[in-house]
C-alpha cells in the first residue's frame, strides 16, 4: 500500500494511488515503493526530528484555494516576511519561495535581508535553527511544520558526541582531534563543535574544513559528525586518504566499538550516520540505470554510499549537480542521485535532455516533505492575524559556539 499524497497521512490506498499513476514519476523512470515516504498534513512522525503535533488547525491538504489564500498573506506581509525554501521542496511550496538553494545559502540569505521581521523556512529543523543564529534578534525564524526534521541530524545527539569525547579523551587522542560537523546537524552539535574549536562544513567546502583541521589548525585526526560518507569520500577521492585511515565510531557500542588503538591510528573518525535518502542508492541502482539508458552520465551526492560514489561519473553537491546539468547540451542524458523533488524538478526545466532518477522506486525526503501548503498558509496567514507559530529559537549559550563554529567555515580560505 502507499500514502496518498495528495490527501495525507490518514488516507491509505493500494497501488493505483495518486503517486503510483504520476506521469511525471513515469518520466524519471521510477515506481512508487511499498509505502512511499510521504507523511503529510496533520499528525506528527514520532521517528523525525522535534517529532510533535502543531498547534492549531491546518487548511484540508486538497483545498484548490491554497495558492491563492498564500498569495494573498503574502502580499498582505509584503516585506515584513521573507520565504525561504529548499532544493527539496515540492514545487507548490517552491513557487512562494523569494530565494531558492542549500541549507547554508538559505541561512546566509535569511541573514541578509535585515529588514524581514520573520523568515519562513521551508526546509528542516537544522536548517531553521542556523537562520535563527545568524539573524538578528529582532527576527523570528518560523518552521510551518516542527515535524520537518532531519534522520541524519538525529543519529548524532549531544549526550552521545559528549561520550564520544570522553573516549577520545580515555584514548589520549582528544587533544589533537578536530571536530568537523556537517551543517546537517543540530545546533547542539554545532555548538559542541564550536567549543573544541572545530568547524562546519557544507558538502561542497567538505574538503576546504579537512585542509583547515590537518594544516592551519594542526589536527592529527577529524572527528568527523554526523554522515560518514561525506567525511570517508571527501577524504579519499579529495584528500587521498585510503579506507585504512577511516574507522566508523558507532554511538550504541560502548567505546564507538573502537580500541584505543584504532583511534590512535585513524586519521578520519567517522560517525556512524547517514542521509537515508542519498544511503538508499547502490552499485546496482549505478549498473541498472546504465543497462537501462544509452550514455548515461551517473550524478550523484557525496553523502551517497562509497560504492555508489566509486561507480558514477561525476560527484558533488546539490549545487553542483544543478550546474552541471544546466550547462548541460541538448540531448545529454544523467541519471540523478539525489531527492527526488530536486530531480523532478531539472526534469521539467530541461524537456531536452534525458534526466532519471538513479533509483527505480520513489523516494523523497519523508520530513522535508512535510512542508506542504496547508502548513505554509497556516503559518502565512497566523502572521497577517498579528501571530507567531513555530517559532524556532536557539539556546543564546548554545547559539554563541554554534555561531563560532559557523563564523570558522565562513572564514575557511
Amino acid at each position: 500500500m502507499t500514502i496518498n499524497p495528495v490527501l495525507g497521512n490518514d488516507s491509505v490506498l493500494g497501488n493505483d494511488s495518486v503517486l503510483g499513476s504520476d506521469p511525471g514519476l513515469d518520466q524519471l523512470g521510477v515506481a512508487p515503493s511499498p509505502l512511499a515516504l510521504l507523511l503529510l498534513g496533520r499528525g506528527s512522525d514520532p521517528a523525525s526530528e522535534r517529532g510533535v503535533d502543531c498547534p492549531g488547525d491546518l487548511p484540508a491538504a486538497a483545498d484548490p484555494s491554497l495558492a491563492t489564500r498564500a498569495a494573498a498573506a503574502k502580499a498582505a506581509l509584503g516585506d515584513r516576511v521573507f520565504i525561504l525554501g529548499h532544493h527539496y521542496q515540492r514545487d507548490d511550496v517552491i513557487a512562494f519561495a523569494d530565494v531558492t538553494g542549500d541549507s547554508f545559502k538559505l541561512a546566509q540569505q535569511a541573514a541578509a535581508r535585515p529588514q524581514a521581521d520573520t523568515i519562513i523556512f521551508c526546509g528542516v529543523h537544522f536548517m531553521a535553527e542556523s537562520a535563527d543564529i545568524l539573524t538578528g534578534p529582532h527576527q523570528r525564524v518560523v518552521l510551518p511544520d516542527l515535524a520537518a526534521g532531519c534522520s541524519m541530524a538525529d543519529m548524532a545527539t549531544a549526550e552521545q558526541v559528549e561520550q564520544a569525547w570522553d573516549d577520545l579523551l580515555d584514548a589520549g587522542v582528544a587533544t589533537d582531534t578536530v571536530p568537523v560537523s556537517y551543517m546537517n546537524s543540530s545546533a547542539a552539535i554545532k555548538a559542541f563543535t564550536g567549543r573544541h574549536d572545530g568547524t562546519i562544513c557544507t558538502s561542497s567546502n567538505a574538503r576546504r574544513a579537512l585542509d583547515w583541521a590537518f594544516g592551519e589548525r594542526g589536527g592529527a585526526r577529524v572527528l568527523f559528525l554526523p554522515d560518514q560518507h561525506l567525511g570517508r569520500n571527501t577524504a579519499i577521492d579529495e584528500l587521498g586518504m585510503t579506507d585504512a585511515d577511516c574507522v566508523v565510531y558507532d554511538p550504541r557500542r560502548p567505546g564507538g566499538g573502537l580500541t584505543h588503538r584504532q583511534l590512535r591510528e585513524a586519521k578520519m573518525i567517522l560517525w556512524r550516520g547517514h542521509c537515508s535518502v542519498h544511503g538508499r542508492f547502490t552499485r546496482a541502482s549505478v549498473d541498472e540505470v546504465r543497462a537501462r539508458v544509452p550514455d548515461v552520465t551517473v550524478l550523484v551526492h557525496p553523502e551517497c554510499q562509497r560504492e555508489v560514489v566509486t561507480a558514477a561519473d561525476l560527484v558533488g553537491s546539490t549545487e553542483y549537480i544543478i550546474s552541471v546539468v544546466d550547462a548541460a547540451p541538448a540531448g545529454s542524458a544523467f541519471a540523478v542521485g539525489t531527492e527526488l523533488n530536486l530531480v523532478r524538478r531539472l526534469a521539467l526545466r530541461h524537456p531536452d535532455k534525458t534526466i532519471v532518477f538513479l533509483d527505480r522506486t520513489v523516494c523523497f525526503c519523508s520530513t522535508m516533505n512535510r512542508i506542504d501548503m496547508p502548513h505554509l498558509v497556516w503559518a502565512l496567514e497566523a502572521l497577517v492575524r498579528g501571530e507567531t507559530v513555530n517559532q524556532i529559537a536557539v539556546d543564546p549559550d548554545v547559539a554563541t559556539y554554534a555561531r563560532k563554529a559557523l563564523d570558522q567555515m565562513l572564514a575557511l580560505p
